[in-house]
């Protein structure tokens, strides 16, 4: 009788540890906004054809140690929400970075923005870390100067797809997963923004100096192909050929931009929670580089 008490209790609390184990539900669900298109409506190959295959909606991309793969946006866009649901390789991916990112590098090589989602891939038993980044013309003088959050997830993002997206405006940045905002970087000056018209990209390599726990393991090639599914696109903004009544998107229901209430207390929960590296908060970086940290 005693056993079957305990195991009723051990049913009854662990659903509840578990459940606490995901964000607050945001109330607000900005991809819900901006129609899904198929991956040659927006995109084309950028770099390694022979590493990507196309299906009607999606794109996949694989590294192997001959070469990786990239795709690039038709058109640039000066304001926008870009988002795209993304499933990741299992098992042993150190070293690997698949991304999907915001730059205008090709435009302005060595002087260039860029707003990043990124997964850093790992070893066995460990979960992938997806970074967050804004560069504002900072590599033009060869100090690239990074503003990095480094957030684990509250799922295992190689088991399904999930969505992962950015909203850029003249106002702020945010980063969202599933809906979920994780990070808002907003404008607080012309110099710590970017604001000219950027592509939007998605890219598998090997970053084996730096990607995992900063170098320490490389890219193992005994475990290739390193594969990365895109599907559900969407790019949905001011391009950068859009009259300049274009009224920028908003994250929130408010027209003026900026997030709810509630979708505020879900990205705090979720940096309190699954944040593991935040620049401003690194004694060991140079802050006059990056005095919005300050302001």
């Amino acid at each position: 009788m005693a056993s079957q008490f305990l195991t009723l209790i051990i049913l009854i609390i662990l659903p509840l540890a578990n459940a606490g184990q995901w964000p607050p539900a945001p109330g607000y669900y900005p991809s819900s906004r901006f129609r899904s298109m198929s991956f040659y409506q927006g995109y084309r190959n950028l770099w390694g054809p022979g590493h990507q295959s196309v299906d009607n909606n999606g794109i996949t991309i694989w590294l192997d140690r001959n070469s990786g793969s990239g795709f690039k946006s038709v058109k640039p866009f000066r304001s926008g929400y870009f988002g795209a649901s993304i499933k990741l390789q299992p098992g042993y991916t150190a070293g690997v970075i698949t991304a999907f990112y915001l730059s205008n590098n090709e435009a302005h090589p060595g002087y260039h923005d860029e707003v990043d989602i990124e997964f850093l891939g790992t070893t066995f038993g460990k979960p992938y870390t997806l970074q967050t980044n804004v560069y504002v013309r900072g590599s033009g003088d060869g100090r690239i100067i990074g503003r990095e959050m480094k957030f684990h997830l509250w799922f295992d993002p190689t088991q399904n797809f999930h969505h992962y997206a950015i909203l850029w405006n003249p106002k702020e940045i945010i980063f969202f997963v599933d809906d979920v905002p994780i990070r808002r970087y907003p404008r607080k000056s012309v110099a710590t923004f970017p604001l000219r018209p950027m592509w939007v990209y998605g890219s598998i390599w090997d970053a084996s100096s730096w990607a995992t726990e900063d170098g320490k393991y490389k890219a193992d090639y005994r475990y290739q192909p390193f594969v990365g599914k895109f599907t559900n696109f969407k790019a949905s903004g001011c391009s950068a050929y859009s009259p300049a009544r274009c009224r920028p998107v908003s994250a929130s229901p408010y027209r003026s931009g900026g997030l709810t209430g509630q979708q505020t207390n879900a990205m705090r929960w979720v940096q309190r929670q699954y944040m593991v590296y935040n620049y401003c908060r690194d004694n060991k970086r140079d802050h006059s580089l990056t005095p919005e940290c300050w302001r």
